[in-house]
């Protein structure tokens, strides 16, 4: 199953710059590996704002649900997930 998934990010401003850091570690860990695994397989930076674009390919909606809540940033973020499907006019 395809998702599309926005999330924007937003960080207390008043956080310890070294928990920030670490946060901010752990969460590119995390997500690599998700990337390597295939579970997020495309991850696009949205110009001008802490948020991106991004694709889960999953199992399910609770796999989906299980992945997304284990990311460090997730307290932190605003997220929005559509579920995907093929259009008929896709020629792949």
């Amino acid at each position: 199953m395809l998702f599309h998934v926005r999330m924007d990010v937003r960080i207390p401003h008043d956080l310890d710059p070294q928990a920030r850091i670490d946060l901010v570690s752990r969460e590119k860990a995390y997500s690599q590996e998700l990337q390597r695994a295939g579970k997020w397989p495309q991850i696009w930076r949205i110009a001008g704002e802490y948020s991106n674009f991004s694709v889960f390919d999953v199992e399910s909606n609770d796999e989906l649900h299980e992945l997304i809540s284990a990311l460090p940033l997730f307290p932190y973020m605003d997220i929005h997930v559509t579920p995907l499907a093929r259009h008929p006019s896709d020629v792949k």
